[in-house]
């Protein structure tokens, strides 16, 4: 392994920790011999929300109440998981995250977007 790969991993797992995420190895992508150093949920979140920026820079924008939906189905599979109802597996926490980063995105982009509208009316 390259040393600017290895310190870009070693950059990635501190942004792990530093974001909250649990980074249990269990429930982190595995490709071969490697773990990801962040959980499946949160590569998810991280994923979504770059395509989310990417579809807003490109002019496509989802609805609010859309995106809160999908925000809350992150939430719904992160709840069921935790009261031990059922389970959640790494390909579900992977698109839920999206889902969930997507989401998350999108209401940033109308809480801003309504405070600048608010704020050009004042003026």
């Amino acid at each position: 392994m390259s040393k600017l790969w290895k310190s870009f991993l070693e950059c990635f797992e501190e942004i792990g920790n530093r974001s909250g995420c649990h980074q249990i190895p269990e429930r982190c992508i595995k490709i071969k011999n490697y773990t990801f150093p962040i959980c499946a949920r949160c590569t998810g979140v991280g994923i979504g929300q770059i395509l989310a920026i990417i579809l807003l820079i490109a002019g496509v924008r989802i609805g609010i109440i859309a995106a809160i939906m999908i925000l809350l189905i992150m939430g719904f599979d992160w709840f069921i998981q935790y009261i031990n109802i059922l389970e959640s597996n790494n390909t579900r926490r992977l698109i839920t995250g999206i889902l969930g980063g997507i989401g998350v995105v999108n209401i940033y982009f109308y809480i801003i977007y309504y405070i600048y509208e608010f704020i050009r009316t004042l003026y």
